[in-house]
């Protein structure tokens, strides 16, 4: 009996079905990017630059998930970050391989060391901040958000986000209308009504931002459709 209910408990968790797990905790296996930036560590896909090398980098660049794209769904992971700023593309395109890897435009999750912009929905190489935490808005055809109402107090979101440690991130995207949430905190709410530049799919990919050094890791990825 005890062999029995070892066994068991060392069998992987089941996904229900309609959900994929992004990252196999070992290797970056189905990601795409340069690997002098990015390895995985103590089981997590890690970022690492620094301040002079070649491990400095000149623009923001992208690690690339290859194995399909979003449109609606949800995504669940953990984050944690030492200085800088990183978050996750969803519904994004590749543009060109830089010098330091992927470039990518489209929706981010985005999420920082600071205190400012953790929560918010950015456009990278768009049309930029869509909503400020704790904002719910609408883009109308003059790609310009418009604040309808609020989904939360931003410093109270921001004191639930731990520093230098694990936190929950969730974005859920249906249609026009995305919602980001971290710690169980929602932190925006977006509506898209701008048809000329609201992206319905593409890819997702995780960011290193350009500037001082940074380190950023990312694990326990599962991402449901419908």
């Amino acid at each position: 009996m005890k062999s029995l209910l070892l066994t068991a408990l060392l069998l992987p968790v089941s996904l229900h079905a309609g959900e994929t797990k992004l990252f196999n905790g070992k290797d970056l296996s189905g990601w795409e990017g340069n690997t002098k930036l990015w390895s995985v560590r103590d089981g997590a896909i890690t970022g690492k630059t620094s301040d002079s090398g070649e491990t400095k980098i000149a623009h923001n660049t992208f690690l690339v998930w290859k194995d399909g794209t979003v449109g609606d769904f949800e995504l669940t992971f953990k984050y944690r970050i030492e200085k800088g700023n990183s978050g996750v593309q969803y519904r994004s395109k590749k543009l060109e391989d830089g010098a330091a890897g992927p470039i990518v435009s489209g929706y981010q999750a985005d999420f920082e060391a600071g205190t400012t912009y953790s929560g918010i929905l950015y456009e990278e190489r768009g049309r930029g901040i869509l909503a400020e935490r704790g904002q719910k808005t609408e883009i109308g055809a003059d790609s310009k958000p418009k604040a309808t109402g609020t989904v939360g107090d931003s410093k109270e979101i921001q004191a639930a986000i731990k520093h230098e440690d694990w936190n929950d991130y969730k974005i859920v995207a249906k249609g026009n209308h995305v919602q980001h949430f971290i710690n169980g905190k929602q932190t925006v709410d977006v509506t898209d009504k701008d048809e000329a530049h609201a992206p319905k799919e593409g890819i997702l990919a995780l960011q290193i931002h350009a500037g001082p050094a940074m380190v950023v890791q990312f694990k326990d990825f599962v991402l449901k459709t419908d």
